[in-house]
């Protein structure tokens, strides 16, 4: 008798450029690129976290929103532990001011990227 080879799992499609992400709004995906700007706007009502790919803001072809809330879940400050280095994010892919983002509600949703060189 002949082993039925078993189904395996479905891999999950390659990470995303900072600047292919805009091709997948609406998508859960995984974005990765280098942090090149990164502040925490304290005077705002929100005081939101802002990580910008790539490029600095207002250039970034990607950012990634953390609100105040979900920020104190981090190890640290998001905008010191990642600035300049090579980060993935997954999640849900949106648009803001004609510009796509994430919301991070989780840590485990941004990750330094284990294929960067150290």
């Amino acid at each position: 008798m002949t082993p039925v080879p078993r189904p395996t799992a479905l891999a999950s499609p390659t990470p995303l450029s900072a600047s292919e992400a805009a091709s997948a709004v609406g998508r859960t995906r995984t974005v990765c690129g280098v942090v090149a700007s990164a502040r925490r706007l304290a005077l705002s009502s929100e005081r939101l976290t802002f990580l910008n790919l790539d490029r600095p803001h207002p250039d970034s072809p990607f950012t990634i929103v953390i609100r105040p809330g979900d920020r104190d879940r981090f190890e640290g400050p998001p905008e010191r532990i990642f600035f300049g280095r090579r980060i993935c994010a997954t999640g849900m892919i949106e648009v803001h001011r004609g510009r796509p983002e994430m919301v991070a509600r989780d840590p485990r949703q941004v990750r330094l990227d284990a294929q960067a060189s150290p």
